[in-house]
Order: structure tokens, then C-alpha cells, then sequence
């Protein structure tokens, strides 16, 4: 006897992609504002600025743009992790937990669409 495969319709899948599709843009929206607070910290240096306070522009401006990279790199990760989303969606894999095979409740995909645990598996992944 054949096993039945348990995954989400079609039609709540295409739910799913619809939400991710838009959390998609807006995180887009989002890395951009950061390379381009990056790029404005960089054509504005402090050149021009009276040597006595360079040094304390020039610490402030080094931990700004540290903030806007680590901000920047983990806005790249989200959206890598939606863009993955979206190509189990096509393959009709999104929703199952990668640790125990079944549902990942529909109330976590939506708070948490990129998820690949469920909330059992990752509060057992947690105390491991």
C-alpha cells in the first residue's frame, strides 16, 4: 500500500507565495535602503571635517557603517531564506518540517513563512 503524501492544496500554497512573494519585495525594499545609507555614510567622509573632531567622526562613522553591513547581511540571508520558501513552494515541498515530515502549522508559516521546523522540532533542536 502506497503512503499518502501529506503537504498543503494548492490553493494554501499559493497562499503562501503570495504572502512570502510580498514579504519578498518589502525585505528588497529594505537591503536597498541599507546599501544605499552605506554608499551615503561613504560619499560623505570626513575630509572637510577640522582635525580635532576627526577622530571621533571617523570612530562614529566605522560603527554606523559596521551596524549597516551586519544589517545588510542579515537582510541578504532573509531573503535568501524566501527566495528558498518559494522553491518548495513550486516543488510542493513548503510546510513540511524537515526534522519530523509532518505540517508545520499554518499559524507558524505565516508569522515565520521561511520556516522549515516545526515548533516542536526547533524547541527540541533548541534543548540539543
Amino acid at each position: 500500500m502506497e503512503k499518502e503524501l501529506i503537504r498543503y492544496s494548492d490553493e494554501e500554497l499559493n497562499e503562501f507565495k503570495l504572502l512570502i512573494e510580498k514579504k519578498l519585495e518589502a525585505a528588497q525594499d529594505e537591503l536597498k535602503y541599507y546599501h544605499d545609507s552605506i554608499m551615503h555614510l561613504d560619499l560623505h567622509s570626513t575630509d572637510d571635517t577640522a582635525t580635532s573632531f576627526q577622530g571621533v567622526e571617523d570612530s562614529n562613522l566605522h560603527v554606523e557603517k559596521e551596524y549597516l553591513h551586519q544589517m545588510q547581511e542579515r537582510q541578504q540571508m532573509y531573503i535568501d531564506h524566501l527566495i528558498k520558501a518559494l522553491r518548495r513552494i513550486d516543488n510542493k515541498s513548503y510546510g513540511i518540517c524537515r526534522s519530523s515530515g509532518k505540517l508545520i502549522s499554518k499559524q507558524r508559516l505565516m508569522a515565520v513563512p521561511h520556516a522549515t521546523l516545526s515548533i516542536e522540532a526547533k524547541l527540541n533542536r533548541d534543548k540539543a
